[in-house]
């Protein structure tokens, strides 16, 4: 029974992250239309400034561990908007380009990160309560997943809140359906279409962060290798849906664990095979739109 428990909490968790890191680059698709490659370098650069700010205020304390998520969210968001800026915005409506500018800009990345920060993996130290266990029915569950499940449930429901809720969500939702009209109203459509690379970035901020201590090491590979996940994550709940994103995750997380445990540390290659199933059978996703 324990390791029951122990499978599905840890799945639930580990779904959490992938939502994090997938929550933006599924925003950023879903009210642009642009698949942002880029996305795990907006990550990677969040942790390794987050694990700075920490080893400078010290990493036993909850202060530092709060502030460096926070600077996460905010080097997430400057670098989210400075690519829409300079290299996005002359590209709307030109996927193809889109594709190979983020792309290279993602290459580009990891090359000046190991530059900086070297190529090795640098481990990490955070709270002393996020390396202590809580018992639930017999299994012992790290206390990390905690703070991943809290965060994600924080970052999707501020991210509902604000589109449905705020005048900028609804002129970003407006001028995703009718561009020209919102502009004729008088509103810079591109203002907003620039807020939301910047939340997508934020979003990316704080994943990187939580996940630099869920891993418990930063490295300049962090982002590429969660991007997979996120784009797998992405496409089974259905591009541009935050619920069916959010949905993926765990399905996907819990069912990478189970395999993991039972069939012999095959949780990637079922994945993958979930991923097959659902573009044969629902091309579209679990929550996603008809074209």
């Amino acid at each position: 029974m324990s390791g029951l428990v122990l499978i599905l909490i840890t799945g639930v968790g580990l779904g959490a992250l992938y939502f994090l890191v997938a929550s933006g680059l599924s925003l950023i698709y879903g009210l642009m239309h642009v698949l942002n490659f880029a996305h795990g370098a907006f990550l990677t650069l969040s942790a390794f400034i987050g694990w700075q700010v920490a080893q400078t205020l010290g990493t036993d304390s909850w202060g530092s561990f709060l502030a460096s998520v926070a600077v996460g969210a905010v080097v997430g968001a400057v670098f989210a908007t400075l690519t829409e800026l300079v290299l996005i915005r002359p590209l709307y409506e030109r996927h193809i380009e889109q594709v190979l500018i983020t792309v290279g800009l993602s290459f580009a990345a990891v090359a000046l990160f190991e530059g900086i920060w070297g190529t090795d993996p640098i481990n990490i130290n955070g709270p002393g309560w996020l390396r202590e266990t809580t018992e639930v029915l017999g299994a012992r569950i790290p206390n990390t997943y905690w703070v991943l499940m809290i965060a994600a449930v924080v970052v999707l429901a501020a991210l509902v809140l604000f589109l449905q809720k705020t005048r900028y969500g609804m002129i970003i939702r407006a001028g995703v359906e009718n561009r020209s009209m919102v502009t004729a109203l008088g509103i810079d459509v591109r203002r907003s279409f620039t807020l939301v690379f910047a939340i997508g970035g934020a979003a990316a901020g704080i994943g990187g962060v939580l996940a630099m201590h869920y891993f418990t090491f930063v490295s300049a590979h962090l982002g590429s290798t969660l991007l997979i996940f996120a784009f797998i994550v992405t496409v089974i709940g259905g591009l541009g849906s935050l619920t069916g994103a959010a949905i993926a995750s765990v399905v996907v997380a819990v069912l990478q664990q189970f395999a993991n445990f039972y069939l012999d540390g095959t949780g990637d290659f079922i994945v993958v095979a979930l991923l097959a199933v659902v573009l044969l059978v629902r091309p579209r996703g679990i929550l996603g739109r008809k074209a």
